[in-house]
């Protein structure tokens, strides 16, 4: 076996063993559109590829070195190991974000296969990192019938999907480009109204473009007298449903357009062939209510999934020196951030 840069003609067999959207050939095109050099790393076994690595290489401001992110990667082995220093050595990185997308029950002590690969990686150069993804995930099982899917949401959850239907609010796929400026003009209002951290215009055009283009990436618009009222980017890969990216408005928000979206996602899903759906990122177990993200982590949690744990962030360290004198520097900026934030001024 062998470890190389697939080549562009071996794009069908990289997708088959990427086991996340952010793991596929075409979430790495579009991010080389934002900037960043993107490296594909595969595991081959003759012609067939067995496992895959996308690594995204991104510049630390004023210190010119160089970082590297492993996002949602398989279980680590050897091979990832392997494929780290291959990157490492490329760019000459000094440390490499490695967080696998690999979960258990967060009410429940870590399942052995969580365990295990937090004690692969730390035995293996790595060391606890700061999280670019949250730790934690809603993840619904998709398999029990429609009937009891909708008998395992919460009660207020199944209260608001009824309401709207009752009001009149209609679901729809959409992946045309007049849903998708739709969305723009949403998402536009949604981080201006909640004032959060939002990648550029620039980004989610790139985005939707390359993944609806590789088929993961699909539209659901929720429609109330003729009014947009909100707007979901969801993905599906692997036989599992992702709800990456929404937008709304602030009209007729006692419509529950969202409830019923979501719930017409799941439906979504299920036409799929999904298994199972990743609501992408929550707060962990006994979350603090005045926590900005909490209503957003109760209406997930309304439709009956249970809260996962992932492995967490790991960072691969190929410049001891240098990765200590980063985190250092990032731990005085993080503080320095959380003090300004609460200024008065």
């Amino acid at each position: 076996m062998i470890i190389r840069e697939p080549l562009d003609q071996e794009r069908s067999k990289f997708d088959t063993v990427a086991h996340h959207p952010l793991q596929t050939w075409a979430w790495g095109d579009f991010r080389k559109t934002t900037g960043v050099d993107v490296l594909r790393l595969a595991l081959f076994d003759g012609q067939n590829i067995t496992q895959s690595f996308q690594i995204t290489i991104h510049q630390i401001p004023k210190l010119g070195w160089k970082l590297g992110y492993l996002p949602k990667s398989d279980p680590p082995n050897d091979a990832q190991i392997a494929a780290l220093q291959t990157a490492a050595a490329k760019f000459n990185l000094i440390f490499i974000k490695n967080e696998p997308n690999l979960y258990s029950p967060s009410i429940s002590p870590p399942t052995t296969s969580v365990q295990t690969a937090r004690n692969f990686l730390t035995s293996h150069q790595h060391q606890p990192g700061r999280p670019m993804f949250t730790k934690y995930s809603f993840i619904l099982d998709l398999t029990p019938s429609q009937d009891q899917l909708m008998a395992n949401l919460k009660s207020k959850t199944r209260y608001n999907i009824n309401l709207a239907i009752k009001k009149g609010v209609t679901v729809s796929i959409d992946n045309s480009k007049t849903a998708f400026e739709e969305y723009i003009k949403l998402w536009k209002q949604t981080t201006k109204r909640q004032a959060f951290y939002a990648h550029t215009e620039a980004y989610h055009r790139h985005m939707w473009h390359h993944l609806h283009q590789a088929g993961i990436a699909h539209l659901l618009k929720a429609t109330y007298q003729g009014e947009i009222l909100a707007v979901w980017i969801v993905f599906v890969h692997q036989n599992t449903l992702y709800y990456p990216y929404g937008a709304s408005s602030r009209s007729h928000r006692d419509v529950m357009a969202n409830n019923l979206l979501a719930w017409e996602a799941i439906r979504f899903g299920k036409q799929k062939g999904c298994t199972q759906f990743d609501m992408w990122g929550s707060l962990g177990p006994n979350p603090n209510q005045s926590d900005p993200w909490y209503g957003f982590h109760r209406f997930k949690e309304g439709y009956g999934g249970t809260l996962m744990e992932s492995v967490g962030t790991y960072d691969y360290v190929a410049d001891p020196q240098k990765y200590q004198l980063f985190t250092t520097l990032d731990t005085l900026r993080w503080k320095f951030l959380r003090l300004r934030a609460k200024l008065p001024f």
